[in-house]
């Protein structure tokens, strides 16, 4: 029975990182397969008139989906550790590359931004990147900092990370993108409070702080003003400022509780702007219902719970702080896709993890979880 008991024990030690974590394989698996389903669906007309072809945006996407899948693998089997190590470079190419995106040479300009580089076959956006290599140096650095003792003084906690996350914002804001700017304040924020940086720290700047922001980088500029009038009166203006809050409101409440059935959307045909990226989320609303939709929040609900598991049991506190920072990423990107769809939050060009069209974000974000489960798998391994 000792014996018996020993290799069941045993068993699950050899088992690769990627299938260890198997509460963030499956659902991360499913969602993809769902953003498969509904990238052709609502991008189907989209297609057919720019390219002559229903499946242009699908077959990209299983394309992005696959090399994506492979490096999930990959992330996945390196010891999370080597990113302390590489924290420094990692930062460096994030930050160069949001330096080349705005040379008018190897920047993509489309839509009044320069967000993409050009590599040829496919289109890269460096502010993707640019998240989780803050992630990754920020870990770094507050574990270096807990090392030392000093992480809780405000000079060596807060001012350095304040720095980083103000040097990118820049950059980004350049191009402009003010949503990804949104998202990784918020992750960096969360990650030093979670690391132990006091809350007093944290809290004083913000009364300073968020009304000059709100002055100068909302109320200063007519569209992002527009987008705010738009969000808190949606019906007043349903063909200007209100079009994608309304249309999007109409996905919903023609789905009701069962959806209309996979493909028989009517807001993707040419009502609802970006059907297959920003506004996907209403799609499912209107194909799916609030079944499908809420299945939808639940699976990300698994991996948030994991994620937050995976931070608690790490065996490093690099592990832990880094793990809390890909729990948080991935949940404000949740959070904010969805509140912008239903009209909690006003309009952000943000992407829904897994499911959204586009093969940075997908590429980026399955790498983070390759990361987490590598997290997760050392410290069950370790626990053993």
């Amino acid at each position: 029975m000792a014996n018996t008991l020993g290799a069941r024990e045993y068993i699950p030690n050899r088992l690769h990182p990627f299938f260890r974590e198997k509460t963030i394989l499956f659902p991360v698996l499913i969602l993809t397969g769902i953003g498969l389903v509904m990238v052709y669906s609502a991008s189907c007309a989209i297609a057919m008139d720019e390219y002559n072809t229903l499946f242009y945006y699908l077959k990209r996407q299983a394309i992005f989906l696959f090399a994506s899948l492979c490096i999930m693998f990959v992330t996945a089997s390196l010891p999370y550790k080597l990113y302390k190590k590489m924290a420094y470079i990692i930062l460096f190419a994030a930050i160069g590359m949001l330096v080349a995106v705005l040379i008018p040479a190897l920047g993509i300009k489309a839509n009044n931004a320069r967000r993409w580089l050009n590599f040829g076959l496919f289109a890269f956006q460096p502010a993707e990147f640019a998240k989780l290599a803050m992630i990754l140096f920020m870990a770094y650095s507050l574990s270096k900092k807990q090392e030392t003792g000093k992480l809780r003084e405000f000079a060596i906690g807060v001012v350095p990370h304040a720095m980083l996350f103000s040097l990118m914002a820049v950059l980004i804001l350049c191009q402009p993108d003010f949503g990804t700017i949104v998202v990784m304040g918020m992750i960096c924020w969360g990650m030093m409070f979670t690391a132990g940086v006091p809350l007093l720290y944290l809290l004083t700047p913000l009364p300073l702080i968020i009304p000059v922001v709100a002055y100068f980088l909302v109320f200063k500029v007519s569209y992002r003003l527009e987008r705010i009038i738009g969000f808190l009166h949606p019906w007043d203006d349903p063909l200007g400022n209100g079009f994608q809050l309304t249309n999007s409101l109409k996905a919903f409440g023609s789905g009701g509780l069962f959806g209309k059935g996979i493909g028989l959307s009517m807001q993707k045909m040419h009502f609802l702007p970006e059907p297959h990226t920003d506004f996907i989320f209403s799609i499912i609303g209107e194909e799916l219902g609030l079944i499908g939709v809420t299945a939808i929040l639940v699976l990300y609900g698994l991996i948030l719970h994991t994620g937050t598991r995976i931070a608690r049991q790490a065996d490093t506190f690099f592990g832990a702080v880094t793990a809390t920072g890909i729990t948080l990423y991935l949940g404000f990107q949740v959070i904010i896709n969805t509140g912008v769809t239903l009209g909690v939050l006003p309009t952000k060009g943000l992407t829904l993890p897994f499911i959204s069209y586009g093969g940075t974000s997908l590429i980026i974000n399955l790498a983070a979880m390759g990361i987490l489960m590598n997290i997760g798998a050392s410290a069950n391994h370790g626990s053993k």
